[in-house]
């Protein structure tokens, strides 16, 4: 039977809103020689921004860097942080981006190497996010796929698309998309029994969503003939905006948002 159904018109994956411009994301963005203007298949404004949330999580990191001077922060720790995000081609993680600063802090002999913390660059990211937004900037911090990243607000996607000379965002036909739902909820999951939901063979849309880096095979399941398991990437993560596979919504919401 085959996976792609006749006639039926490709749906988006990314809408004109979802693209993000550059290395940029906002908590989560990566970097290249031309920030504003590469990643445009990630999102920029569905992922959680830093400043989400910012009030509860800078008193917690408040109290975990007393230590350390407000000064020092602004001045030292943020553009710091700022440069790393530019230059990272994907979200870091916090505990990786405080190891950076740690080694290279204490290398400088900078007095304020041995605050360095995963709450430390949680707080950095937060008051990098604020100079931002208080800027006026175009570009936002992101928290996405487990790490921070650089991206721009989505406002900018059509000077950025005009600039790369996208005419469109990448599609996904509607037989992807109901597999990479199937996939995304049902992880690890074989194609038999992502056939046995959609009632199509996936082989097609398999092949697409591997290509597109949206799905992988994550191993082998023990049954009859150990068929290969699918499972979502860091790509898709990043796509939809996500931290973890926790903040998968709702099925219902899920549909809605592989429908814009």
């Amino acid at each position: 039977m085959s996976d792609e159904p006749t006639g039926t018109q490709p749906a988006e994956v990314l809408g004109e809103e979802a693209a993000t411009a550059a290395p940029k994301e906002a908590l989560g963005g990566e970097t290249s020689a031309a920030p504003a203007a590469e990643g445009l298949a990630k999102e920029s404004h569905a992922a959680p921004s830093v400043e989400a949330g910012a009030a509860g999580e800078q008193a917690g990191a408040g109290r975990a860097t007393a230590a350390l001077g407000d000064d020092e922060l602004d001045g030292q720790v943020v553009p710091a942080l700022e440069a790393l995000l530019y230059a990272a081609e994907e979200p870091v993680p916090a505990a990786e981006l405080a190891e950076v600063l740690a080694a290279v802090a204490g290398e400088q002999q900078r007095s304020w190497a041995a605050a360095v913390s995963t709450r430390l660059v949680e707080r950095a990211a937060i008051a990098l996010a604020d100079r931002l937004a208080a800027a006026g900037s175009a570009l936002q911090v992101l928290e996405v796929a487990g790490g921070l990243r650089l991206g721009t607000r989505p406002q900018y996607d059509a000077w950025i698309r005009a600039l790369r000379q996208v005419e469109r965002p990448s599609r996904l036909s509607v037989a992807a998309l109901e597999t990479l739902s199937v996939i995304a909820y049902r992880q690890p999951a074989t194609a038999a029994e992502i056939a046995a939901v959609r009632g199509v063979d996936p082989a097609t849309s398999l092949r697409t969503l591997r290509d597109q880096g949206l799905v992988r095979i994550t191993g082998r399941k023990r049954a009859v003939g150990r068929p290969f398991t699918y499972g979502t990437t860091r790509q898709f993560l990043e796509l939809f905006g996500l931290r973890d596979l926790d903040e998968l919504p709702d099925p219902e919401e899920f549909e809605e948002l592989l429908d814009r």
